[in-house]
Parts: structure tokens; sequence; C-alpha cells
């Protein structure tokens, strides 16, 4: 091979990533070059990642697959995005996926950045067999609480979808009001698919909202914290004071305005219909 077919190699099969037909492998292998040497060690290194990737993808469709293999094949993954940000709706998202999708780089969208959350909610609405992202406003959510304000957002998401699900997988809660098996699993964003799809939507159309609020009320830098409970959000609390975007049965909000704090609301646990279940030694 002359130094030129090195490059279009490369091009091909490392920046490209084609698959690697057997008779080139063949004779890259016998190819001594430095050159050569490392188009095979990238190429190596991503099938390596690959099956890496294909076992986590498996792991985190173990739920969804026990589920499609026994005839329930519209599975929803339910998640809330913006439970304690001082400012801001709460949204959920609810996704089917259709039986066997394998979705690549999917993960609880905590550990995503922001582009990659982008590109694969893109991809998710597309490969879906339905999908719905809700929201539960800042007045809401000052009238029943954040707790309550994120169920009514997940059922929100539920009723919003193309099709009713046979079946619900959710991020350690229970939706009482929804007639159709369920699961609450502890870190569900982290251990199903279909749960992790929707905890994606539902960030990034909460981020998107919050860039608008950001323009409608300039200087607290929500398209850069989302209204979280930042030092730099703090800051501007203590500077402008609240906004009509801020949440005024928070803390810190009600300390901007000069209000008394709030007799706590009834716990979770005291008004929750039961447990979730921790999945963490199943394989």
């Amino acid at each position: 091979m002359s130094q030129f077919s090195l490059d279009v190699l490369r091009q091909r099969y490392v920046v490209e990533k084609r698959p690697l037909e057997v008779n080139v492998e063949q004779i890259l292998r016998a190819d001594t070059r430095a050159g050569a040497r490392a188009i095979l060690a990238s190429i190596d290194k991503r099938r390596f990642e690959n099956r890496s990737e294909g076992q986590r993808l498996r792991k985190m469709l173990r739920f969804e697959t026990s589920l499609w293999e026994s005839g329930h094949h519209a599975v929803a993954g339910v998640d809330e995005a913006g439970m304690s940000p001082l400012a801001g709706p709460v949204s959920a998202g609810a996704v089917i996926l259709k039986p066997g999708t394998r979705i690549v780089g999917i993960d609880d969208s905590k550990k995503l950045d922001a582009q990659a959350r982008q590109e694969l909610a893109k991809e998710i609405k597309e490969r879906a067999e339905s999908w719905c992202v809700a929201f539960v406003e800042v007045e809401e959510i000052d009238a029943i609480n954040i707790y309550w304000a994120s169920i009514q957002a997940m059922q929100r998401a539920v009723g919003g979808l193309g099709l009713t699900p046979q079946h619900l997988l959710i991020d350690a809660k229970r939706l009482k009001e929804i007639d159709i098996p369920q699961n609450a699993i502890i870190k569900g964003d982290a251990k199903s698919a279909s749960i992790a799809a929707a905890s994606i939507l539902a960030k990034v159309e909460r981020d998107a909202v919050m860039r608008t609020l950001d323009l409608r009320h300039p200087g607290y830098g929500f398209a850069d914290h989302k209204g979280y409970p930042v030092p730099a959000h703090y800051e501007a609390l203590a500077r402008l004071g609240a906004c009509a975007a801020h949440r005024r049965s928070f803390g810190p909000v009600r300390k901007a305005l000069g209000l008394p704090p709030l007799l706590p609301w009834p716990s979770a646990a005291e008004r929750a219909t039961g447990p979730a279940i921790d999945t963490s030694e199943l394989t």
C-alpha cells in the first residue's frame, strides 16, 4: 500500500467508521508500517467500545426486554426534571420504545452533556413509538408543592402519549391515579433505557423553557443555571429580588421576598402509595 492508500483507509475506516472488510484487515495486519498499526489500533478500540456499549445497553433494557417477551409491547418509561430549581416549571417525559430498540449512548440525563442530550433527544423522538413531555407551572408548584407537582407532570406526560401503555417503568415514584401496571425503580434513569429516554426529553425540553425565561427575565442567568440553586442564582436573587418565574414556596425565594418560612409539607413518604423497589441486586 502506498502512503496515499493509508490515508484513504484512515478516512474510510477511522474517520467515517465504516465496517472493515476481512480482506482489507488481512492486508493491514500484514503491513508493518506505523500508519497501518495506528489504523488497526483505532479499529480495535472502537470494536471494544462497541462490545462494551452493547453489554451496557442489554443491561439497561433488561426490564423492557422481560416485559416485551411477556407480550407487553407498549412499555413506557417515565421521569421528571426540575425538582430542585428555585424557578421555572417542573417537566416530565414519557417514552414508549419499540420492542428491541437500542439507542447508543442513552443514559441518565445527568450523566450527559448538553450536546449529547440534544442529539439523543432527536434520535429518541425519531425512533420512539410514542413520546410526550408535559409541564407543571410555577403557580401549580406553589399550590400543591413540588413533589405532587412532579407527580402531576408525569401523569400528564403519560396521558399525552399517542397510545395507552400496557406497563409503566417510573423513576422512584408511583402514579396512583393511573390504572396501569407499573414499577417504581430507584435510580431508574440509570437502569432502564425507557426511563433514561424520558429523563433526556424532560431535561432538554425544560432547558429550552428556561432559555426562554432568561429572555423574559434578564439578569438571573436562567439560560446558564436553568434555575438551580447555585451561587450565581443566589447572588441574582439578592441583587434583583424574585421575578414571576420564581417558586414562592421555596425557602430562598421567600427569603428574597421577605416572606416567612412555610410550614413543612406532608412528606412524600407519608402520602405515597408505597415504597419504590430497589433493583440494584438485579443483573
